[in-house]
């Protein structure tokens, strides 16, 4: 590698210089850097292996970033980012102040449009390859979407756009038949019989008037390279079907493709996963929830799950193994797993939603038009809310409580543990007559002692941890730990209570006026936004009810949040244990001095 081509490649320009014979050998090269670094620094491998040559055919045939290249949702755009400037900082890649996991537009002129959630590199496209029209720009406009992306609801609104348009669009569909979790649908299941010659019906993108070419070997540089250069002369949207591999390259990331999605840290040499696991380890929520559904619909036969296109990520897996028949992938379907869901509730089943929480933001119409104003019993379960770390300001979990929070009929939970994730699963399963969201963190929990035998949680109201003199800190979720911790390291601990609220709605008025009639100030702390979220309903309680101490607000700023670690971003956003400790103390010594 210390002689190798790719060391020379500082940007598409370089590249369009090789040979075709140059082109596979820079494949290999490019391939083996992205798995020396990932092995370390970690990252979202599987879906950038798979998409090498792809990658260097597309950069050598188009005059990028004049000829716009779009991904969809940028897992797969490791290479993509190699070759356009940012080798020599792809180390630093999801870290703190380094590049982004994903294609972001102010990280360079080739990331032409951001992403992170899918099905959006069509609609964005075409909208570029329209306002290309519109200035008479000669351009070409490239989109980059899988399988997966491509069988979710947007993805056909911009196709159905498109068919009907002149645009100079090329929608390049990368088939390798998994998201991160298997592919599922008919849309699927009419790719699969493309690729195997048996599909006896029309080809459904040509009837949507897109010029059909494929299926092709994706892995296959100088057929890509011809096939693109042949589409560059083809006037108005074509589609290539691209037949790859995710993984290619290395074996175990071929033969375990859901777990080589994003592997943590690895061997380079063997692709062979570091374990680093202790004893008794603290469960993941994830699976405190997978395990715990499981449980409860063995003994309830109405309880169905639902989850658009994380089944791993969710562990809704655990039920799908055991329950086929009442578990669900709906593929990337956020609407409709929430309109699905709606309609089973109507029918008296028990549907447990489980969307990460910023997917959800995919199906608020469908939040408010099809389960609150109806006012029915679905049970949203919102895993990564909160920081979710690396993945970065398009998967962190923090607008949630706010966006949840002015929906009429709907309660929201977070609770501060796993006990409290099962027990209010426990509780809405015997029977509730509203909608609940209930929204919990990524990661592992602060404790391994979880499986506890049920007890019911009284919908609304929340806990005192523990009573003080001075000041009232109130916590919702997960960050109750964190309080906890900082009320260990004080002086005088005695000045503090603490109150774990569990619900935001409907807030506990009378554990309210109690905290309010008895404390000199108030501090509230969040991992949501504090614009609309849990502290701004606690100061609408004080101003309705004309309590006039201080409150202060403890939660993520009105910003969207970058990448890193969920302990560093939680020092950038104030809400780790060192910065509620500092808060508490700077406001102790404004009542005692006042």
């Amino acid at each position: 590698m210390a002689n190798g081509l790719l060391n020379h490649i500082n940007s598409p320009s370089d590249l369009r210089n090789l040979t075709i014979n140059d082109l596979s050998i820079l494949s290999r090269e490019l391939r083996q850097f992205i798995i020396d670094v990932v092995a370390t620094k970690e990252g979202h491998l599987g879906a950038s292996l798979g998409v090498i040559e792809l990658t260097i055919a597309l950069h050598y045939v188009y005059n990028t970033p004049k000829d716009l290249l779009i991904w969809d949702v940028g897992h797969q755009a490791y290479g993509h980012k190699i070759l356009t400037g940012r080798k020599d900082v792809f180390h630093t890649n999801r870290q703190l102040d380094g590049l982004s996991g994903f294609p972001n537009r102010l990280e360079s002129e080739f990331d032409t449009f951001g992403v992170g959630h899918s099905s959006t590199s069509i609609s964005a496209a075409l909208g570029m390859a329209i306002a290309s029209k519109l200035k008479n720009e000669i351009r070409h406009h490239i989109a980059v979407i899988g399988d997966a992306s491509i069988a979710s609801g947007m993805a056909f609104e911009g196709l159905n756009h498109a068919g009907v348009t002149n645009a100079n669009l090329l929608v390049i569909l990368n088939d390798n038949a998994i998201g991160i979790d298997p592919s599922v649908g008919a849309l699927k299941q009419y790719l699969t019989n493309v690729k195997k010659g048996t599909q006896k019906q029309d080809n459904i993108f040509e009837a949507l008037n897109f010029d059909y070419s494929g299926p092709i070997d994706g892995h296959n540089l100088p057929l890509l390279v011809a096939e693109l250069e042949r589409l560059k002369s083809v006037d108005g949207p074509k589609l290539l079907h691209v037949i790859t591999t995710k993984g290619k390259g290395l074996k175990q990331a071929e033969q375990d493709q859901v777990k080589y999605h994003a592997p943590g840290k690895f061997n380079a040499k063997t692709g062979e996963l570091v374990k680093n696991l202790q004893d008794n380890e603290p469960p993941k929520y994830q699976d405190v929830f997978g395990k715990t559904i499981l449980e409860l619909a063995l003994e309830n036969e109405k309880i169905i799950g639902i989850t658009p296109a994380m089944p791993t990520g969710s562990s809704l897996k655990y039920m799908m193994d055991k329950i086929p028949e009442r578990a669900f992938d709906v593929g990337i379907a956020e609407q409709h797993a929430v309109t699905l869901a709606a309609g089973m509730a109507t029918q008296g089943l028990i549907p447990f939603c489980n969307i990460y929480s910023t997917f959800l933001q995919r199906a608020y119409d469908q939040i408010i038009h099809d389960v609150a104003i109806q006012n029915l019993p679905v049970i949203f379960c919102l895993d990564r809310a909160g920081l979710v770390g690396e993945d970065g300001a398009t998967h962190h979990g923090v607008f949630d409580l706010a966006y949840l929070n002015c929906i009429p009929n709907l309660v929201i939970f977070a609770p501060k543990d796993p006990v409290a994730l099962r027990n209010i699963m426990y509780t809405v399963q015997l029977g509730i007559d509203f909608p609940i969201a209930i929204r919990y963190p990524r990661g592992r929990a602060h404790t391994a002692d979880w499986k506890k035998p049920f007890e019911a949680i009284e919908i609304g109201k929340g806990i005192c941890i523990k009573e003080g003199k001075a000041i009232a800190i109130l916590s919702i979720g997960t960050m109750a730990n964190n309080v906890k911790e900082a009320i260990t390291l004080l002086k005088n601990p005695e000045e503090l209570g603490h109150y774990d609220m569990q619900f935001v709605k409907p807030i506990d008025e009378e554990l309210l006026h109690k905290i309010f009639k008895s404390y000199k100030a108030v501090i509230t702390i969040e991992d949501g936004t504090v614009v609309g979220g849990f502290g701004s309903s606690i100061l609408s309680f004080a101003n309705k009810n004309n309590y006039k101490q201080p409150i202060k607000l403890m939660g993520i700023e009105d910003e969207f949040v970058e990448h890193g670690s969920i302990a560093q971003l939680q020092q950038t956003q104030s809400i780790d244990v060192p910065s509620i400790k500092q808060r508490i103390e700077t406001l102790l010594l404004v009542i005692n001095n006042s």
